[in-house]
């Protein structure tokens, strides 16, 4: 069972239709209490960081989330849901995060390529990850941003893309699992990275 977080803001229906696709049972919830108990949790989201994370602090998921990730439930952001998970953010001001990733996220430098980042760009696994098991490296996902993620540690991350200079794609640390790309619009590599997640 997948519990979809819901606060107000993400991209609910096309990421629980892709996790359907897979097999999964998801069950859709803005219920800390229903967070709490969760077997796998999912953040999708899109739009900006400041408010996604305000929404996420009036229905009292933000506490509930952490402690969840504490308890070692596997948790996996997508997009926004991914840049949720570090600590801070410097989209449109300063804006703390969920923490649960050391790092930060900041917006691609002007360096004569069109922000945001729109389009298909290949993936470049970092290690070997249950998470990437039968994606090809190199392999093509469809990604929407104009910020990215920076941790800290580089063991963090995952997966990496070009796009004027490399970044992070993919995180993967402990149960914490984040996806930049939209892997419901990825096709066959991001079924294949959610089939991955529920399979573990």
């Amino acid at each position: 069972m997948i519990t979809m977080i819901d606060y107000g803001g993400s991209n609910l229906r096309s990421a629980q239709k892709a996790f359907e696709f897979v097999g999964a049972q998801v069950e859709v919830t803005d219920d800390p209490a229903m967070v709490a108990r969760a077997e796998k949790l999912v953040l999708p989201g899109v739009g900006a960081f400041g408010a996604g994370m305000k929404a996420l602090r009036q229905r009292g998921l933000v506490e509930a989330i952490i402690a969840a990730a504490n308890q070692h439930i596997p948790l996996l952001g997508i997009c926004l849901g991914m840049q949720f998970l570090f600590e801070t953010s410097e989209e449109m001001g300063a804006h703390e995060g969920l923490g649960l990733v050391r790092g930060r996220v900041v917006r691609f430098p002007q360096n004569g390529f069109v922000v945001p980042h729109m389009g298909w760009n290949q993936i470049e696994p970092t290690r070997e990850h249950p998470l990437l098991a039968g994606v090809t490296p190199g392999s093509y996902s469809y990604f929407v941003h104009s910020y990215y993620c920076e941790p800290t540690d580089t063991a963090a991350t995952l997966a990496t893309t070009e796009y004027g200079q490399p970044f992070t794609a993919i995180v993967a640390q402990n149960n914490i699992y984040g996806i930049q790309f939209h892997p419901e619009k990825s096709q066959q590599v991001g079924l294949q990275i959610l089939w991955n997640f529920v399979a573990m």
